[in-house]
């Protein structure tokens, strides 16, 4: 039976249809992934009652929702322990959230796309990048902030917060969320291994440290606190007497004597590791089901639960998330782990019941269906890495560098879009791979500053993990693209910070108006963004960091006094170099059990951008970064075309091309980033840096750091 002819099929049952689903529905248990109850706590006008143009006035409507998770479904069973959530009657998990809507006030004037801002810890981004909005929209008290240039607001597009982030809580500025802790089922508290890292910069002295999770016990014979200059420094041992837990509560440590920083204040430029043993993980990894449901529920309910109506009821066509930096690498996570496929609800009759358009839309397909939940997606300064969320114990709020947080999971294989297999731990993965197997991927700038080429796996986004570029054409749906100079976000040019180098002033903001733009285009009417423009290996502007006279960095005269004082601004070529670490036997299950980690050996790290040469203005070079890049020429940064040359055999080659693995299981290795071959900058015949043998070796990252 052809679809038009099973369409009429249904249409002529649909009353008999329509009164047999409503019996069942009202007889069995309504589970899966949805959002409940929407909490309407205050809506005004926004920006003061302005109005702009043909859209006229926007309004400001913030809230809470209650999301209920199916633990069975396998939308969401991919999350770590939710298995051990507090159960509803029904079977699900339950959590809260933020959020904001800011949309014009008459929706017929709506351009029916929404911003989906993804807070950075809670906070708000998209109104101050875009609309250079200050001050920006909070959640407490509800207010939508300035307008700025009202750009987003004279296209009639609608901007909406969503609470994802565990280090954020409800009730303050930001946006933030409420999670169940995970128990065992006889009601115990779950334990583990923890750490803990306190990274003191600078004339700061804080008092305390700060516990993600309350210890389990507070014998400090269990708990472990040291103290080092710099990562690669020997740490030494805090004694037992000169620590103590600040309170009964064991969720802080201070200093209480001793020589590491005075009674209850921590010393300035040193680094601190506090290794305990934790209690009651919350379920962090749910934040990804509140990014999908929220979504979800604004394109296609027309009511919660209780009758309270979807303010966007009927208006949303394209919903487009923008993010920078930690986020970022939330979404990426989110695409991997298959969250841009909607969980479409069992109960969602409650919300179109006798709408027949969705009822077409949703059940007169042929199974298996998927939608996507985010249509486009403007990634900036994200790098190539994830995030440490879908952990027990997780954390978020972590961010790997040079010199900090380089304990925590947080890069793991897959790297790449593309799906390609790995020769360290021999599995073949694709950040896409999901998404293309639901046909659920959205479209996606990768765009990134040249910071992410020094310290967050740039590189690893274009070339795969014997040193090739990869080919990117194979991911028609991703763009990619380098902001040559710019450091990770606005620099204050009038002071050197903790930096040697003033802060570079360049702002993305232009450039990412620019690419919502490009996005939208792309997404709603197919015309082509603009092409790929990021360094290669194969032509030179991908190369290794040393020697600097290979690499391009020029000898800029030094104009800072600072110590230490240098006749030239400084090139060290030192990387933002990663480590194979073995996280325990359960690593692929998400569960963390030795933290810090075992380490294993590792080599040396390959590649980084070629920066300005000597014909540049040393003025410009200054200027433009902490680390400079040479300007990318024009034509010389299109998409690789060239097939990916592999070591592989052929059939491992076309195994790679077309295996998908089953929902990922984490390898217990943590994944080094490898470029085994680099082109000089003159673009000669790519010579080897290292070999490698057959089997699993650790090996030490490409990423390296910026000079700051």
């Amino acid at each position: 039976m052809d679809r038009k002819a099973l369409s009429g099929f249904f249409a002529s049952i649909h009353p008999y249809l329509t009164a047999t689903i409503i019996a069942v529905c009202a007889a069995a248990p309504d589970v899966s992934a949805r959002v409940t109850a929407l909490t309407i706590k205050n809506t005004q006008p926004a920006f003061g009652g302005a109005s702009f143009g043909s859209v006229g006035t926007y309004e400001v409507i913030t809230g809470t929702f209650t999301d209920e998770v199916d633990p069975d479904d396998p939308h969401n069973s991919v999350i770590v322990d939710i298995e051990h959530g507090p159960k509803n009657p029904n079977g699900t998990v339950s959590f809260t959230a933020d959020f904001q809507i800011i949309r014009p006030a008459n929706l017929a004037n709506s351009a029916h796309r929404v911003i989906y801002d993804i807070p950075n810890r809670g906070n708000p981004g998209a109104l101050g990048t875009l609309n250079g909005s200050s001050p920006v929209n909070t959640a407490v008290p509800p207010s939508s902030g300035a307008a700025g240039n009202g750009f987003l607001m004279n296209m009639g597009w609608t901007i909406v917060e969503v609470g994802w982030d565990l280090s954020a809580l409800q009730g303050g500025a930001g946006f933030g969320i409420t999670l169940p802790v995970a128990k065992h089922r006889d009601g115990n508290s779950i334990t583990g291994p923890a750490l803990e890292e306190l990274v003191v910069d600078q004339n700061a002295r804080p008092a305390t440290l700060p516990l993600t999770y309350a210890a389990a016990s507070g014998d400090q014979s269990q708990a472990t606190l040291t103290v080092r200059e710099n990562y690669g420094d020997r740490p030494t041992p805090v004694p037992s007497s000169g620590w103590a837990y600040t309170d009964g509560s064991l969720t802080a440590v201070k200093l209480t004597s001793g020589p590491f920083g005075g009674p209850n204040s921590f010393g300035p430029t040193a680094l601190y590791e506090f290794s305990y043993i934790a209690k009651d993980p919350q379920i962090v990894g749910l934040g990804f089901a509140a990014i999908r449901d929220l979504a979800t529920f604004l394109r296609n309910a027309k009511a919660d639960d209780n009758g309270v109506a979807n303010p966007l009821a009927g208006d949303v066509k394209y919903i487009y998330t923008i993010c920078s930096s930690q986020p970022c690498r939330t979404t990426r996570d989110f695409v991997y782990w298959g969250f841009n496929d909607a969980d479409i609800p069992d109960g969602a009759d409650r919300h179109h019941w006798g709408d027949r358009n969705w009822w077409d839309h949703f059940w007169l397909r042929l199974p298996p269906h998927h939608e996507k939940v985010i249509d486009g997606m403007l990634n900036y300064i994200g790098g190539g890495n994830g995030i440490y969320m879908n952990y027990r114990f997780a954390q978020p709020t972590r961010t790997h560098r040079q010199h900090i947080a380089r304990w925590y999971p947080e890069f793991q294989f897959p790297f790449a879009d593309l799906t390609i297999f790995d020769p360290v731990t021999h599995r073949i993965d694709g950040r896409l791979a999901r998404c293309e197997e639901t046909g659920t991927c959205p479209n996606i700038f990768e765009t990134n500053s040249e910071n992410e080429f020094w310290a967050k796996g740039g590189s690893m986004l274009l070339t795969d993990g014997r040193g090739h570029d990869l080919d990117l054409s194979r991911t028609p749906n991703v763009r990619y693209y380098l902001l040559s100079s710019f450091q990770h976000g606005t620099g204050n040019s009038t002071t050197t910070g903790i930096c040697r180098q003033l802060g570079n002033p360049l702002s993305s903001a232009p450039v990412e108006r620019a690419l919502l733009v490009d996005l939208d285009q792309w997404v709603s009417e197919g015309v082509p963004p603009p092409a790929n423009r990021v360094p290669r290996i194969s032509n030179g502007t991908l190369v290794p960091p040393l020697p600097q006279s290979d690499q391009g960095f020029p000898n800029i005269p030094n104009p800072q006094s600072t110590l230490p004082a240098t006749p030239f601004v400084a090139y060290n070529g030192v990387l933002h170099t990663g480590d194979l670490w073995d996280f325990g036997p359960n690593f692929d299950k998400g569960i963390v059990s030795i933290i810090p980690p075992r380490s294993a050996r590792r080599t040396k790290s390959m590649c980084r951008i070629q920066t300005p040469t000597a014909t540049t203005s040393p003025e410009f070079a200054f200027r433009a970064s902490r680390c400079r890049l040479r300007p990318i020429p024009a034509g010389d940064c299109g998409p690789a075309m060239q097939p990916i040359q592999s070591r592989l055999s052929m059939a491992a080659t076309r195994q790679a091309n077309t295996f998908r693995l089953p929902p990922r299981k984490r390898s217990g290795w943590r994944r080094a980033t490898r470029v085994r071959h680099c082109r000089s900058a003159t673009g000669t015949a790519p010579a080897p840096m290292s070999t490698m043998s057959a089997r699993l070796r650790p090996q030490r990252r490409l990423w390296s750091r910026s000079a700051c």
